[in-house]
């Protein structure tokens, strides 16, 4: 892939490249913007809380009289 194909906004990004690593530096804005939608979705899966069907094995793990089959 040539390097001269790329947006402009991609050609700012390329630091290093090399055709099997090539190296990209993030913008301040872009990193700030990966971090609010990880914060987001990461917030969204910890509010659903855990199945009640791990919840009872675990129960059942934690039990010292529990014989697992």
């Amino acid at each position: 892939m040539n390097k001269d194909n790329h947006s402009p906004r991609m050609k700012a990004m390329y630091v290093q490249r090399s055709e099997k690593n090539p190296v990209v530096k993030l913008g301040p804005d872009i990193k700030a913007k990966i971090g609010m939608q990880l914060r987001q979705i990461y917030g969204e899966i910890v509010d659903q809380g855990v199945p009640d069907r791990f919840v009872e094995i675990i129960k059942r793990l934690d039990d010292p009289n529990y014989e697992g089959r």
